[in-house]
């Protein structure tokens, strides 16, 4: 038999409580009872909860909010053709459909007689008019148009072109829900290049933006520029963004797992989770073929406290619910974001799972990584930590993927702290440089017994020939005491501009950049003098099945960033053809590939750049 007490639902608002009755007996006379009523005052707390997200992004409403834009679109004509996102629904009063419909009309008609009479009006005064080959609705300012005669070359222009964004409607997320399988080798090395060079477009974006900026207000004045925001909505604008077209269920062309993205922007440029501020992404029900939404994609990060992740296995609270503070401060709702995982578990569709973290490093203070696809499991209502009903989805990864990437960061962590307590076996030397570099370099091989890097002699800069470069007096160098303006010597020499930014970050690939040297006047913390600041990375050298020895990072490192000099003996041609006679391993850098030149290619974007 059941029980006979009601389920309280934690939907409805607590009915208030009823005053208590305290009962206290007298040890002199069991039968004297005293009833006492007294009346205890709850506390309710102010419920003001946070406002969710809508489902489709705007960077561009975002844009508009956070940085002051040179001007913008010109908006002196009264928009009069209805909105199908603005316009109320059809039982609406009539009275103001008639009207916006005799104001449409009227529009259009006057419209047309400006048009077919252009010429003839103009010669009556300045009547602004639309040219009758054009196809325009409405005269658009000239200044606000973006051609690809537009030459971002010029600083006003390009920082133009970098601010406004075209006020045109761009066409939402498709409602197809697909999934991608099978794809071949070929298939795959596409996709992966598609999405590495959008990546590279967006990050180099987001350094050319923060560079503008800080072009006009100085290193470190004011607020600093929202690089990322701002290259979302351009790439946006241009219809950059990867898989607009699709709704992709599962894995994603081109992104594998462990994948780090600095920007959580930068995750919906790649289509990988299309939301900005919503931990789940979904397909609404008003655009499913069912009527019922579908969740592909969830976001991991700490915004709730009653998550519980253990690696493989995700207990993972819903969405809603809290103020604008984080706390939850009202019961959650199975609608929305967690309607759509109840329905993805009802019908066993998996959902990519990113995990964001803290992170120290000169970009942002997060990262997110992309760890792969997980199955919903269970999905229940509870009481959170908070006192309110929250609901509770359990996440199982799918067996058979590779390792996590949040693992791998997490281990690369232990590295740089223990490295010996965390890998006892396998370490040759904790720091092959002896020193020299600024940060130890780790020599690991638990492969074989080679010990060859042993026996090499460490150099930190390149070893010239004699008599290679003049010594004499009549060098010349920039007379900057204070530290390299626009405009100095050697800002001349890479073509008029620098080519790193205030934070050390190369702006786009040249075949040779010309740095500060010791003829210059420039104090060493010249912005022109970034690789000779050293090693900053943490990295290891280590035994590889593949390619004999190889080097990897144990630190994230951003595009952009100065790694390390490729240092060596420089020889001459005599030298090189004794060397090459006793069997010596030469290297020719002029042999290296040119996708240095990918680096800050924007051509898609600003067609003279």
């Amino acid at each position: 038999m059941g029980s006979l007490v009601p389920f309280q639902d934690l939907n409805l608002c607590p009915e208030p409580p009823l005053p208590a009755t305290v009962n206290i007996s007298t040890s002199a006379t069991p039968s004297a009872t005293i009833n006492r009523t007294t009346t205890f005052n709850f506390l309710t707390p102010k419920i003001e909860p946070k406002q969710e997200p809508f489902d489709e992004p705007t960077p561009t409403q975002t844009i508009h909010q956070q940085e002051n834009f040179l001007f913008s679109v010109s908006n002196s004509t009264p928009d009069f053709i209805p909105n199908p996102e603005t316009t109320p629904p059809a039982n609406a009063s009539s009275s103001a459909d008639d009207q916006n419909a005799l104001y449409s009309e009227y529009f259009r008609i006057s419209e047309l007689f400006r048009s077919a009479f252009a010429k003839r009006i103009q010669k009556y005064g300045d009547v602004e008019v639309l040219d009758p080959d054009s196809r325009a609705i409405v005269p658009v300012p000239e200044q606000s148009q973006l051609t690809s005669e537009t030459s971002p070359t010029d600083g006003s222009n390009l920082e133009r072109a970098l601010s406004v964004v075209v006020s045109r409607k761009k066409a939402g997320r498709s409602n197809e829900l697909v999934r991608v399988t099978n794809l071949g080798i070929d298939d795959q090395r596409h996709f992966r290049d598609l999405v590495r060079r959008t990546r590279m477009m967006y990050d180099s974006l987001r350094v050319l933006v923060i560079s503008e900026e800080e072009k006009r207000t100085g290193p470190g004045n004011g607020r600093r520029a929202r690089g990322d925001l701002r290259a979302a909505a351009v790439m946006r604008d241009r219809e950059l963004w990867l898989n607009r077209d699709k709704r992709i269920v599962g894995a994603i062309p081109g992104i594998e797992i462990g994948d780090v993205f600095f920007f959580r922007m930068e995750l919906c440029v790649v289509g990988l989770h299309g939301q900005i501020q919503a931990g789940i992404d979904t397909l609404p029900a008003s655009q499913s073929s069912s009527g019922e939404p579908i969740a592909t994609s969830i976001i991991i990060s700490g915004g709730y406290e009653d998550d519980e992740d253990s690696g493989d296995s995700i207990i993972y609270t819903g969405q809603g619910g809290q103020d604008k503070f984080g706390k939850q401060c009202m019961h959650q709702k199975l609608e929305g974001g967690n309607l759509a995982l109840e329905r993805s578990m009802h019908y066993g569709i998996e959902v990519r799972v990113i995990r964001g973290f803290k992170y120290e490093n000169r970009v942002s203070g997060k990262v997110y990584v992309y760890d792969g696809l997980y199955k919903i499991l269970d999905c229940w209502f509870d009481v959170g930590k908070s006192g309110f009903g929250v609901y509770k989805f359990r996440l199982s990864r799918i067996e058979g993927q590779p390792e996590m990437g949040s693992s791998i960061m997490k281990f690369a962590e232990s590295l740089r702290t223990k490295p010996l307590s965390t890998r006892p076996m396998g370490y040759l030397t904790l720091d092959i440089s002896m020193k020299k570099e600024r940060v130890p370099i780790f020599l690991y091989n638990d492969i074989d017994n080679d010990h060859d890097p042993m026996y090499y002699d460490y150099l930190v800069n390149t070893v010239f020939p004699l008599n290679v470069f003049g010594q004499g007096s009549n060098s010349t160098g920039c007379d900057c005491v204070s530290g390299c303006t626009e405009g100095c010597f050697c800002a001349m020499k890479n073509g008029g501009d620098f080519a790193y930014d205030y934070g050390g970050i190369l702006l786009r690939g040249k075949p040779v950049i010309f740095e500060c040297g010791n003829f210059c006047q420039c104090p060493p913390s010249c912005r022109n003098r970034v690789s000779q600041h050293g090693l900053r990375n943490r990295l290891e050298i280590f035994r590889s099945r593949e390619t004999g020895w190889g080097v990897r990072s144990l630190d994230l490192i951003q595009a952009g960033a100065f790694i390390c000099e490729y240092a060596g003996v420089v020889l001459t041609r005599d030298q090189a053809e004794v060397f090459k006679m006793n069997g010596d391993t030469l290297i020719y850098p002029n042999r290296f590939s040119e996708r240095w030149a990918e680096w800050g290619d924007l051509s898609r974007i600003f067609p003279e750049y």
